[in-house]
């Protein structure tokens, strides 16, 4: 347990560092520094590499190393753009092909979170809206809408994740949001069910944008402790 959370707080630390752009995307990253700077084993700080690395934060160059993959406010912007196409045409062919026994499944669940979300981790609440999302999209019954979506849901997991870690509030706000979703798809109203979809994720874009620029104007440079304070 000890080490879990040590390797949790490892992952927060460095993220905290990538998306504040305090680490040279030119410079390969070094565990010893990283360990300094953070002040813990390089054990926790190796793993949570590892992980960015694997969400596409991080990238490792042959015989270079590993570096941060540059990610800016306009990287988010873009991948925002494209969910915006493809989530909300996922959500009008759903309501016009009829809604799914599996997608109605998440209006019971949907509501009691609503009713008392102090009962749930906030990151079992994410979870559960991001899996909804993907039903919707196999709901649409296109195979090939959700092939072209699924690798951007993978490569930028991280950005996606962040309102667990940085506005909590708006994870519970966006249930009621995924409620009027599926009232829309049920509804069989295509392009109303786009349309709130649209909105949706206009929504998760402008948190997403708060969160970078708090990141940014609040975390301090990474400077590594000096030798007096070892």
């Amino acid at each position: 347990m000890v080490y879990q959370l040590e390797r949790d707080r490892a992952y927060k630390l460095l993220l905290d560092l990538i998306l504040g752009g305090k680490i040279d995307t030119d410079t390969p990253l070094s565990e010893r520094k990283l360990a300094e700077t953070l002040d813990m084993g390089r054990t926790p700080i190796r793993e949570a590499v590892r992980a960015l690395v694997h969400e596409g934060l991080l990238e490792t160059r042959p015989a270079r190393g590993t570096f941060v993959r540059a990610l800016t406010i306009d990287d988010v912007r873009e991948i925002y753009e494209v969910k915006l196409a493809l989530e909300g045409m996922a959500a009008y062919l759903a309501a016009e092909r009829g809604v799914t026994d599996e997608l109605l499944a998440y209006e019971a669940k949907f509501n009691e979170m609503m009713k008392s979300p102090e009962s749930f981790d906030i990151e079992d609440i994410y979870n559960l809206g991001a899996t909804f999302h993907i039903q919707i999209f196999h709901a649409a019954r296109n195979k090939n809408l959700f092939q072209i979506y699924e690798p951007i849901r993978k490569r930028n997991a991280t950005t996606l994740t962040l309102p667990t870690r940085y506005d909590p509030n708006w994870v519970i706000h966006s249930v009621g949001e995924h409620l009027g979703i599926l009232d829309a798809i049920k509804s069989g109203d295509g392009t109303k069910a786009q349309q709130v979809m649209v909105d949706h994720i206009s929504g998760g874009l402008d948190a997403r944008m708060r969160i970078f620029q708090k990141l940014t104007k609040y975390i301090p440079p990474m400077t590594p402790k000096s030798a007096s304070e070892t």
